[in-house]
């Protein structure tokens, strides 16, 4: 029985894909801060932001680890100018520094499997959204942090792989931390934007579906470095390598930014 370790798999994604894995003979160890309600998941109490927490809850793991899947995430919204910088240190620790931590620590025990790590990134890291910049950002650094680390860890065996969901229906919409003030010079764009990202969420896809991509992911042999979910995010994708990145960006203005 191959052993896997999902970050925040309390809810949303990450409960769905590590109920998943579990019904498909997995032994899956949730890290999260809160206990989970699912009987499928062995639960370790961990904020992943704290290197020590950690530390110790891959130590209480005595299994083989053949899968470390980061998924611990949380978004915040609104213009850049105003967006206090506790909020901006919060979604770097979580998104991104939690992401390192947890590689650090899952390494030598993947280096002994040949396992896999797979960090859930964004579309929204490779098409940046206005009044979302900072979850693009630390979602493109995810991205790019998974690509330079896969060359590190080739010649261990290790594969990585960055997963980028677009629009899904989870509670993520709900607890997306939106601005206590919103400034009129862009409060009715602001919320014009956010009242369309919801709404897309909300007609987005069934977490289930990335839950089956990780699990094709963690089944093949040499598994791709980048996977978008879905056909038409991966048409996306394709096509903003195709088109002038300035009609690109108009693009997404006129979607989320006017």
């Amino acid at each position: 029985m191959k052993t896997i370790v999902i970050t925040g798999a309390s809810s949303g994604i990450g409960l769905v894909t590590g109920e998943y894995l579990a019904k498909q003979g997995y032994l899956v160890y949730g890290l999260s801060r809160t206990k989970g309600s699912s009987t499928l998941i062995k639960y370790l109490s961990c904020d992943v932001t704290d290197s020590e927490q950690v530390k110790s809850a891959f130590g209480q793991i005595k299994e083989p680890i053949d899968v470390v899947i980061n998924n611990a995430g949380m978004g915040i919204s609104g213009p850049v100018e105003f967006t206090p910088k506790e909020e901006i240190d919060q979604i770097l620790s979580v998104n991104l520094m939690g992401v390192v931590n947890v590689c650090q620590e899952a390494i030598p025990r993947l280096r002994i499997t040949k396992g896999k790590i797979i960090n859930l990134g964004s579309i929204a890291g490779e098409l940046a959204i206005p009044f979302q910049s900072f979850y693009s950002l630390v979602k493109a650094a995810v991205a790019s942090f998974s690509e330079g680390l896969n060359n590190e860890l080739r010649p261990f065996g290790i594969k990585v792989t960055v997963v980028l969901p677009g629009d899904t229906k989870t509670s993520f919409t709900q607890n997306r931390q939106k601005p206590k003030v919103i400034d009129e010079l862009y409060a009715r764009r602001f919320q014009r934007s956010l009242a369309k990202m919801e709404e897309d969420e909300q007609k987005g896809k069934n977490p289930l579906t990335v839950a089956k991509t990780i699990s094709r992911i963690i089944k093949r042999k040499h598994p791709p470095l980048k996977v978008a979910v879905g056909w038409e995010y991966k048409l996306f994708v394709f096509l903003k390598r195709l088109l002038p990145t300035k009609f690109v960006n108009w693009l997404l203005y006129q979607l989320y930014g006017r």
